[in-house]
């Protein structure tokens, strides 16, 4: 403490006189004079009136802090400890005019380079101590900081296309800066008012929510931080909302062309309910159906013979007549031309000489009086004849040739964890599963990426062709197959997550569990999909919690490009950002053929900004990346050391490569009326499409009418054609127009379309005809197809599903710690530590993988701590419904150790 504050510390003795405060200052004794104060305050303790405020220096400007006190002898400022001169002080005294108390009042100046020299060590601080003659006070501590506000933002907002109504996040982190940012966002370098906008939503980490994106919304957006320092704008993100385009409602009929006999009518519709803006996909499927249709031909009138003349009357006159029956006129046609009644005179031999007289008046009235009665009565029966005419022949009118083709399907998913029992189809709803085709289409070109940006379900549209000569009876066998079983439930938190956006809503196709470093498995009944944690690939001391899912095509954007195609589903196990110490093995399966010299296949990751990486080509995988991959015959196997989304995406070398697709043919399990539909599903061979197709079809109470059958579809450009043939026309006839049905190659081939399929209806002449026999051609055009021959029984078929097709898997999503494994732990530690430590005649981990037949791996194998181990862990994953704990005993009894015994310790030994 400076030596002139000294004698208020050693002495609080009241001051009657002036008190002389001594201090020294650079070697010079000064005296400093203080005010007493007057005898009736000498005994208050001093308190503020002003206390120092937190501050910060704007570039060079220095800051002021002020103290006010009363009743004070002397203020004085301390700095990070150290007292600040008293030079530096600014003093004003005066004295408070309510109570009369001396007040004082304290400012010192900050400088930049003051608080910089500390900078880095502590924060800049400043107190000041008021004195009186009782004792002292201390104000509250004001910090110094120096104001400063970055030039780059940590996050800056992504430009996006959004669908209509759907919700928009904009994503902003600001600067580093003192004092922090304020964030404001602005549209079109206007500013955004959430109060104002509702539908506007800036969360607590300054990202922006738009509710439900509008047309009105489509701009270009600024996240704007701010400080006392300065300003700094984003780089703009822009927003397109686009809307997809939607059917209006079909117009009526037109007029049949004919007027007479058989002819075609149109109705049409219109793509402006809504129309597409803004980039949104235009509708899909045809704008125009044409349907025969037969006019009944009108029928003129025709006079019939005239009826024999009549005798000479007294006037000397006979009569004949005749009518218009011969035919009627009906149906519009025209009335009979002429007379129908004639009158001639008599010759004077036969006409009656009488006398007239008054007798022969009333003769006469009464004759006139019965004919026009007689009249009468023919023209009424005349009216009826007609009237009841016209309407036998519009009963005759032949209406029911109608036409099928492809159709979209929208179905509702069953409720999580239920399977939708077969229902009995009401045909008198079969129109909602049939459209008549466009003859007008033709196959277009597809150029770019194939993906879809509306969430509905996908449709296609059909293409022309010279009608298809029945084909050759094809004999098959008809089996019957089993539906697939329940995915378990997912924890709806996980959706709610930015990574996560476009994680399924519903929990049927994932599953979830805890694990720790014995590892275990996550399973997708039914659909081929799991994921194996081996034993130590999660580090010890820790638990994660872990899902698997499989996304919905409809979902995401996959970009796709030339002759690229999806291969697989699309498969996320997360969370991503965990730490493991050894890959886990994603399990999946694929629709390539087995020819990898046709195919360049890629394992695609979707990075957390939200695009997709090529991390892996097959063939020419490097040990020292954290990926690699296994292709089977049917499965790929993926071995990777970061969790994350993943897809298999093929590019076909030559038009010999293809795609395995699965044909399904389904019919309602229950039909009351004349018409019948057939419809044949023609997707990918994946167990996890097969399953959805199954569970639509199950809604739609319909059943597998044969056994499925695998197409290959070749990389050759052409459609694939569907026809229908052998009908037995006695019973039977088609309501197709043309010769066949045709997918568009690309629909197919782009493997982002679901639930592609089309439909024959057929029409019975008799409800009670229930007997069905027919043969279905399915065949790309200038390649390979397949015909199936159906015969069933329409009203009573109680065949049951063949159980090896529907695979029900009955299997827990979730099996943690050594319930997940075949091989025990002990066991599994043994066989690794003895096969591991190389061996000089070979019988070591390299001779275990080629008696398993995966010496192609040999270079991923030895780059792994434990060779053995991932070998084991492929092992596994293969045979984790098939493994046989004997089979790999006696492979291991072959190497020549003798851990083969060790199969036939129990677990409870172990």
């Amino acid at each position: 403490m400076p030596l002139h504050l000294r004698p208020f510390v050693r002495w609080r003795c009241s001051l009657v006189f002036a008190c002389l405060i001594f201090s020294c200052v650079g070697g010079e004794h000064t005296a400093t004079v203080t005010h007493p104060l007057p005898a009736a305050f000498s005994d208050l303790l001093p308190h503020f009136l002003v206390e120092p405020d937190d501050v910060y220096i704007v570039k060079n400007k220095p800051v002021t802090l002020t103290c006010r006190s009363t009743p004070a002898t002397q203020i004085y400022f301390k700095c990070n400890g150290e007292w600040v001169h008293q030079d530096d002080h600014l003093i004003e005294r005066t004295v408070d005019p309510a109570t009369g108390l001396p007040v004082m009042q304290v400012k010192i100046d900050i400088s930049r380079q003051q608080v910089e020299k500390i900078f880095g060590l502590e924060d800049y601080w400043c107190q000041c101590v008021a004195w009186s003659t009782t004792g002292t006070q201390k104000s509250q501590k004001a910090y110094v900081r120096i104001a400063y506000l970055r030039k780059n933002f940590e996050e800056e907002p992504l430009g996006k296309e959004v669908a209509l109504d759907q919700e928009v996040l904009l994503r902003c982190h600001p600067p580093e800066g003192v004092p922090t940012a304020e964030v404001e966002w602005q549209k079109n370098e206007e500013l955004i008012d959430p109060k104002a906008d509702p539908n506007f939503f800036i969360t607590v980490d300054h990202n922006l929510i738009i509710k439900q994106a509008r047309l009105a919304d489509t701009g270009n957006y600024t996240c704007v931080a701010k400080n006392i320092v300065a300003r700094r704008k984003s780089s703009s993100a822009a927003v397109i909302v686009y809307v997809n385009g939607g059917w209006s409602t079909w117009a009526t009929w037109s007029a049949c062309s004919a007027i007479c006999g058989r002819g075609w009518q149109k109705r049409s519709r219109s793509c402006t309910n809504p129309a597409p803006l803004n980039g949104g996909t235009a509708c899909e499927g045809q704008s125009v159906q044409t349907s025969a249709c037969t006019a009944t031909c009108p029928v003129d009138g025709g006079w019939s013979e005239w009826s024999k003349w009549s005798a000479c009357g007294t006037d000397c006159t006979m009569w004949r007549s005749r009518e218009c029956t011969q035919p009627a006129p009906g149906t519009g046609g025209k009335a009979c031309q002429g007379l129908d009644l004639q009158s001639l005179n008599c010759t004077s031999e036969q006409c009656p000489q009488t006398v007239s007289g008054a007798e022969d008046v009333a003769l006469y009235v009464g004759i006139v009086a019965v004919a026009l009665c007689l009249t009468l009565l023919l023209v009424v029966l005349v009216l009826v004849y007609r009237r009841k005419k016209a309407g036998l022949d519009a009963d005759v009118a032949d209406s029911s040739i109608l036409t099928t083709g492809f159709q979209p399907m929208s179905i509702k998913p069953t409720k999580p964890g239920v399977w939708a029992p077969h229902r009995a189809s009401r045909c008198k709803n079969s129109h909602l599963l049939t459209i008549q085709p466009d003859l007008t289409t033709t196959t277009t070109s597809y150029q770019g990426t194939l993906r879809s940006r509306h969430d509905m379900a996908q449709k296609f549209s059909m293409s022309n062709g010279p009608l298809l000569e029945p084909l050759p009876n094809g004999s098959q066998t008809l089996h019957n197959g089993k539906l697939p079983g329940e995915p378990g439930d997912f924890v709806s938190r996980l959706s709610s997550q930015s990574y996560f956006k476009t994680l399924p809503r519903d929990n049927v196709n994932t599953s979830y569990g805890t694990f720790n470093f014995l590892g275990g498995r996550l399973t997708l009944p039914n659909t081929g999909i799991s994921l194996l944690i081996p034993p130590e690939a999660i580090p010890r001391g820790k638990i994660y919690e872990i899902y698997l899912t499989v996304q919905r095509k409809e979902d995401l954007r996959l970009p796709l490009a030339g002759c690229q195609t999806l291969l697989s589903p699309v498969v996320s196990c997360g969370p991503p950002g965990v730490v493991l110490t050894r890959p886990v093995i994603i399990s999946m399966d694929h629709c390539s053929d087995a020819c990898p010299e046709n195919w360049a296949i890629r394992l695609k990751k979707q990075s957390y900004e939200g695009s997709w990486e090529d991390v892996l080509l097959l063939g020419e995988e490097l040990v020292s990346e954290p990926y690699y991959c296994q292709l089977e015959a049917e499965t790929c196997r993926v071995f990777t050391e970061q969790l994350g989304r993943f897809a298999l995406v093929g590019e076909s070398l030559s038009m010999a490569a293809a795609k395995r697709l699965k044909l399904l043919l389904f019919a309602p399990a229950y039909c009351s009326t004349l018409e019948y539909s057939i419809r044949v599903y023609c997707t990918d061979d994946t167990q996890d499409l097969i399953k959805e197709v199954m569970q639509m079809e199950a809604q739609l109470g319909g059943r597998l009418i044969d056994e499925p059958h695998v197409l290959l579809f070749k990389d050759s450009y052409h459609n694939l054609r569907l026809s229908i043939h052998d009908l037995p026309q006695a019973h039977w006839r088609s309501k197709l127009l043309t010769g066949y049905q045709e997918i568009p190659f690309y629909h197919i081939w782009s493997g982002s379309q679901r639930s592609l399929h089309c439909t024959f209806t057929l029409e019975r002449l008799s409800v009670s005809t229930c007997e069905l026999s027919c043969t279905l051609c399915v065949w790309q055009v200038e390649g390979e197809g397949q015909s199936f021959s159906l015969d069933f029984n329409i009203s009573k078929d109680n065949r049951p599903l063949d159980s090896d097709f529907l695979l029900v898997d009955n299997s827990t999503p979730a099996l943690a710690g050594p319930s997940a494994f075949q091989i025990p732990y002990l066991i599994r530690q043994k066989i690794c530590s003895s096969l591991d430590a190389p061996c000089p005649n070979g019988a070591d981990w390299r001779l275990l993988a080629q008696r398993l037949k995966l010496d192609r791996h040999m270079s991923f194998f030895a780059s792994k701590a434990s060779p053995t181990s991932v070998i084991l862990d492929l092992w596994e994953a293969q045979h984790f419904h098939s493994g046989n704990l004997n089979q790999l005993a006696a492979i291991m009894a072959e190497i020549g150790k003798q851990e083969a015994m060790i199969f036939l310790v129990s677990d409870g030994e172990c």
